[in-house]
Formats: C-alpha cells, sequence, structure tokens
C-alpha cells in the first residue's frame, strides 16, 4: 500500500479503518473538519460497525491506496474524539448535496463532491467539485460514461472551485456553529449578492440577511425582487425591520411597506424613527399613477447666495448618494423651487462665483399629484437624469430619478405581457 496524496470525498466513504495491527475496526461514514483555518482541515473520521457508530481523532490515521481501494490505517492510539457542534463540519452530511455561493463567479452551486489533499501539516479539503463528472463519480458510473463519451470525442462536464472561492451557506445541520458565518458574502456586489439571494430557499434567504450588518442589508434589500422582498422583511423582527428599512431611500421602504399588510406595515412604522417614518407615510398617501408615488425625497437643495466653493463644502460634508447629485436644486426662504444647477457647472465653475450666477431658471418640473405617464415625455425630450417634484405651491418636495423611472417602465411593460 502507498500513501495518497490526494482523493475525493465519494471515493473514500464507505472504505475500510483498520488498527495498526490491521485488524478492520469499521467502515468510514463521513469526515469532519475544523473550519477554523482558511482551508478545511480534516480532524475526525466517523467510523461505523455493526449498528453501532464512533467518532475517531485522525491524527494518528493516515490514507493509503492499493488496487484502487483506499484503507484508513491508525499508527498509533485510537482515540475517541469529542464533537464540539463548533466551527465544525461533516463533509458528507453538512456539505455533500448543499448550496454554495461560488465567490469567484458570484452564483449558487450545488456540491457534488470533494477534493481533498494531504500536506506535511495535515490534511485539507481544497476544492469543491460542482461539474456532472463529481456526481458521476458519486454514482460509481463515472468510468462507463467517460468510455462511452471517449467513442464519440465527448467529455463529462467538469468543474472544480477552490475552497477560498466559495462560501458555505445551506449547512444542513441545526446544531453547528462557526465562528464567522458568511464572511466572504460581504464582499460581493449587492447586485450579486441580491441575485444569488433570490436562488437561494425561504429558509437560506432568512439567515444570509440575519448575517448581514443594516447598512449591507438595506442596499441588498433594495435589489431584491418584490417577493423575495416581502419574505425577508416578513422574517425579521419588527424593529430589525425598522432599523433596515431607516437606512433606505424613503421611497424603496415606502414600496415595500405598500405591499405588506396594512397591520404590519403600521407596526414597523411606529419602530421607525420618527423623521424617517414621517418621510415614507407623506409617499404611502400617494395612489400608484401618481409621481409623488415613484419620487425620492433625498434631494440637496441650496440657496442662491451661496459661493461654488461653500456648496463644494457642503456637499463634502453630507457625502450624499451618487444618484442625488445629478443636480443641485435652489430654493427660496420658503423652500420653493427657482433654479437648478449641474454638478457640472458647480466643479468647472470658479470657487468664489455665486450659484446665482451660474443657475438654470427655467427648470423642468413635475407636480407630485401628475400622473406617471408625464414623465417619460418629459425626460425622453430634455434628456434629464432627475426630475424635481414639487407641490402646487412651488414647494419643492423631491425628484424622481432616471433609474426608477425606466424600473416603472419595465414593470409596466411586464403587466401588460
Amino acid at each position: 500500500m502507498i500513501e495518497t496524496n490526494t482523493f475525493y470525498l465519494s471515493r473514500v466513504l464507505g472504505c475500510k479503518v483498520v488498527s495498526p495491527s490491521g485488524e478492520m475496526i469499521g467502515k468510514v461514514q463521513d469526515i469532519l473538519v475544523s473550519v477554523l483555518n482558511q482551508k478545511p482541515q480534516v480532524i475526525a473520521i466517523k467510523v461505523r460497525s455493526g449498528n453501532k457508530s464512533k467518532i475517531l481523532d485522525f491524527s494518528n490515521f493516515k490514507i493509503l491506496k492499493a488496487k484502487r481501494q483506499y484503507v484508513f490505517k491508525c499508527n498509533g492510539n485510537i482515540s475517541i474524539f469529542e464533537d464540539t457542534k463548533e466551527n465544525i463540519l461533516y463533509l458528507k452530511n453538512n456539505v455533500l448535496d448543499r448550496q454554495l455561493v461560488d465567490i469567484d463567479d458570484r452564483k449558487l452551486v450545488r456540491v457534488n463532491d470533494l477534493r481533498l489533499a494531504t500536506l506535511v501539516s495535515g490534511t485539507y479539503v481544497i476544492a469543491v467539485d460542482v461539474g456532472l463528472e463529481g456526481l458521476f463519480r458519486r454514482l460509481g458510473v463515472a468510468k462507463p460514461i467517460k468510455l462511452l463519451l471517449d467513442l464519440f470525442h465527448g467529455t463529462v462536464p467538469s468543474k472544480l472551485i477552490l475552497w477560498n472561492e466559495v462560501e458555505t451557506v445551506d449547512f444542513g445541520h441545526a446544531g453547528i456553529k462557526l465562528s464567522s458565518p458568511f464572511s466572504k458574502l460581504s464582499t460581493l456586489h449587492v447586485s450579486d449578492l441580491a441575485d444569488i439571494i433570490e436562488d437561494m430557499d425561504a429558509k437560506m434567504q432568512t439567515e444570509i440577511f440575519a448575517s448581514l450588518d443594516e447598512e449591507k442589508a438595506a442596499d441588498v434589500l433594495e435589489e431584491l425582487d418584490t417577493d423575495t422582498q416581502i419574505h425577508v422583511i416578513e422574517s425579521m423582527t419588527i424593529g430589525k425591520a425598522a432599523d433596515v428599512l431607516e437606512k433606505m431611500p424613503a421611497d424603496e421602504a415606502a414600496d415595500i411597506l405598500d405591499e405588506l399588510e396594512e397591520e404590519k406595515a403600521e407596526e414597523i412604522l411606529l419602530e421607525m424613527d420618527r423623521e424617517a417614518s414621517e418621510d415614507v407615510r407623506e409617499l404611502l398617501k400617494y395612489e400608484d399613477d401618481e409621481v409623488g408615488s415613484l419620487m425620492t425625497t433625498d434631494f440637496i437643495s441650496f440657496n442662491k447666495s451661496m459661493t461654488v466653493e461653500a456648496a463644494i463644502t457642503e456637499l463634502r460634508r453630507l457625502q450624499p448618494e451618487s444618484d442625488t447629485i445629478y443636480y443641485l436644486y435652489i430654493v427660496d426662504e420658503k423652500e420653493r423651487l427657482i433654479a437648478t444647477v449641474s454638478l457640472r457647472d458647480i466643479i468647472v465653475s470658479q470657487p468664489t462665483t455665486k450659484l446665482s450666477e451660474i443657475m438654470n431658471t427655467k427648470s423642468i418640473y413635475v407636480t407630485d399629484t401628475d400622473s406617471i405617464n408625464s414623465i417619460n415625455d418629459i425626460v425622453s425630450k430634455y434628456s434629464l437624469l432627475a426630475v424635481p417634484v414639487v407641490d402646487k405651491e412651488k414647494i419643492m418636495l423631491g425628484m424622481i430619478i432616471i433609474d426608477d423611472i425606466v424600473y416603472n417602465l419595465l414593470k409596466s411593460s411586464r403587466r401588460r405581457m
């Protein structure tokens, strides 16, 4: 027999476990790994003998291979391993057939097999097999299928993903406790993370959101489809839902609350910060076909007497989102819209220039009760990235961003299909 360096999990499950004298102890039922390190390290094996199972410490074991058969041989004392269930995964029970996130390709995959390697420092899981070859290998039909495909110059699709490019998602083990679950998911762009979450089952969607901080959760929630948004919000406590919705733009939060049952929405609104709650309530009063239902109340306004330098200083202090500074609005002492200033004009102007010298008094705007359909023509005709929204007294209420206009058009077209 020779010591093997690399092997697949499916090849060693059911293999013999023997004592130093060669006496059979049982057969491999599962392999336990610690996930404290960058790569999961084998620390124990679950061995079945007759109707009984026991977990043995892996320290004194070597994996040997002879005539294409694997054997786990102990070269020292055989000791029982105490399973603490913290930072430990059972590879067969917790990982095989479970869902993982492929961080590199930013998608959800299912584990068909696992590749392990023995190094000087120990035996580790090094890759996940998510291809058809891994599935065929587990079914014991990989070799005949390969021989058949060779006749037609075909190949079995194979895909290995390095362990450090995946994130464990579906543990399948209620008692398991990891020290830093889902840490790699936070590195993904919110749009990619939203796509992945939409592909998960309801239970995992809830668990992933519970692991995100409020800022990240709010950003991801904006990107989810409506059904997933509702499920996630309803799975949260009232307090957590309120905290997350407070971090979202008022219009986005209003859209979500508008889909909830009235009683649930009211509970969340009462729990939210007063100012944030009032902003959302103002938006909820509009009909679905009114401009007000689509606007965001996040906008930046200045007095016309302010200098360019002072405006830039204020923008640096506010650190607004990129889509809220397409245009800056000039209002009078009663908050009435009188002009607009583009960010470009501010940047290219001298610091001492007053906003009144560069502002455009011929502002294109809509009122909050106008029909949403009226915006499409305005944006198309004037090539605007955002449109200010005012009330009947021309008091500035908010603005509609082109992204929201496009989304509304797409939503409307889907309804007509």
